[in-house]
């Protein structure tokens, strides 16, 4: 079975951790890898060489990597920062990640969404771009992406939400566009949010901090009277 086949209507697992916080330790990221696996997680996503390594020792589940910086500097929102450089896609290739994930907006960047798909498919590796946009969606398919990806939805400044909502216009409108697999990612913090992304088109869902960071997810039970968006 190819890897798009074992992704197809699967929820996915983001597990990640940024330095300074405290599961962001070797031993406890790798802990988190197993619980998600144990609890039917049939892929992982995740940053830095060093997770993605771990995962392919202790696994036999698509990995899908990307690289970012240990710490987010304040103006994030400006920046394209995930996976940005050809540079990094080899490492991460190198890392073993059989899909490799990357900003690909449509905004000042240091390399074109075009070289970073080739530099992908140069490594062997599917290519999932995280678009924020209608236009980035079709604009990254149209060039070779193998994989769409809502991620970037409400993390750029011409698309920042303070909502929990997930990019479900989003999702349904690309998915009815395109032809490459349309993949929900963003925000999704509960099962019906699941089940209507898939009833929306998407080809797989990925979660990640309603499952793996506990800070935001304490955050969010004692802010539940200042949010908004529930």
């Amino acid at each position: 079975m190819d890897i798009l086949e074992k992704l197809k209507h699967q929820v996915i697992i983001s597990v990640q951790s940024a330095q300074g916080e405290p599961l962001y330790d070797e031993f406890c990221m790798n802990a988190l890898m197993q619980s998600v696996v144990n609890g039917g997680s049939k892929a992982l996503r995740l940053a830095g060489e060093r997770d993605i390594k771990n995962a392919k020792k202790m696994f036999d589940v698509p990995i899908i990597g990307l690289s970012k910086p240990d710490v987010l500097p304040q103006n994030w929102l400006d920046l394209v920062y995930i996976t940005p450089t050809v540079e990094d896609i080899k490492k991460i290739a190198a890392a073993g990640a059989d899909v490799i994930a990357f900003d690909a907006t449509l905004r000042t960047r240091p390399q074109s969404v075009e070289d970073l798909i080739q530099a992908v498919h140069t490594e062997g590796r599917l290519a999932m771009a995280d678009i924020a946009t209608f236009d980035d969606g079709v604009y990254a398919a149209e060039h070779g992406a193998d994989i769409i990806s809502t991620t970037m939805a409400g993390y750029t400044k011409s698309t920042f939400s303070q909502c929990d909502a997930p990019a479900f216009e989003l999702l349904e409108a690309l998915a009815k566009k395109l032809s490459a697999p349309v993949i929900l990612e963003g925000r999704v913090w509960e099962i019906s949010q699941v089940k209507k992304a898939f009833e929306l088109g998407a080809y797989a869902v990925v979660i990640g901090s309603a499952v793996t960071r506990p800070e935001l997810i304490t955050k969010r039970f004692i802010n539940y009277e200042k949010s908004s968006c529930f």
